[in-house]
């Protein structure tokens, strides 16, 4: 890990903070396709569930014209956010790894890879481990970018050291991107005072 600055980290902090500012919806922060493909040899793979991660993607993908991949499960996560909270705990819990829906083609010809996850109960989701154990990343430069809820990377960075043990990793990039959560509870409190 390098303790530098990092010119590409501080563009893409200010771009995120950006979109912010400029209110950019999701849906046109990134392409819906599962993967977009070029001749670059830097690949940015993610897995985004409430949009935040895949905003993150985007302006990666977008800045520095890169390929992009978007990490899904086989079987789609449920829609409603807690039913996903528990199926993912389960999953950890039981050591399941879901299938992936798609997997990158010639991950061989990648230098880097940025990879972006959300932390789900202190750690990378389950089909982020998929993705990690079923590509191999030796030699490559990997660079994630995680989002959380509040909690932080949880343990994160040593769930990436033992699946990507080969790989040279940069330091993340962690940014709190709480609003599903947030905004499903104060919706729920919401409504059961009015119904009350």
């Amino acid at each position: 890990m390098h303790d530098k600055p990092d010119p590409t980290r501080r563009m893409l902090l200010s771009a995120v903070a950006g979109l912010t500012l400029a209110n950019v919806p999701l849906a046109s922060a990134a392409p819906a396709t599962t993967a977009v493909r070029s001749n670059s040899r830097i690949l940015v793979a993610y897995f985004s569930r409430s949009g935040s991660t895949r905003v993150i993607a985007g302006v990666i993908h977008r800045q520095l014209k890169t390929d992009l991949f978007e990490i899904e499960p086989a079987s789609a996560y449920p829609t409603d956010y807690f039913q996903t909270v528990e199926q993912a705990k389960k999953q950890r819990e039981r050591g399941i790894r879901p299938a992936l829906k798609n997997s990158v083609a010639d991950i061989d010809r990648y230098q880097t890879v940025y990879l972006g996850f959300p932390v789900w109960g202190t750690s990378i989701p389950p089909v982020v481990q998929t993705f990690l154990a079923s590509h191999s990343l030796t030699d490559k430069l990997l660079i994630p970018f995680i989002t959380h809820g509040g909690y932080g990377p949880g343990d994160s960075e040593a769930v990436l050291a033992a699946l990507a043990s080969s790989a040279r990793r940069e330091k993340p990039l962690v940014m709190e991107c709480d609003q599903e959560r947030r905004t499903t509870e104060t919706v729920k409190g919401w409504l059961a005072a009015v119904r009350s």
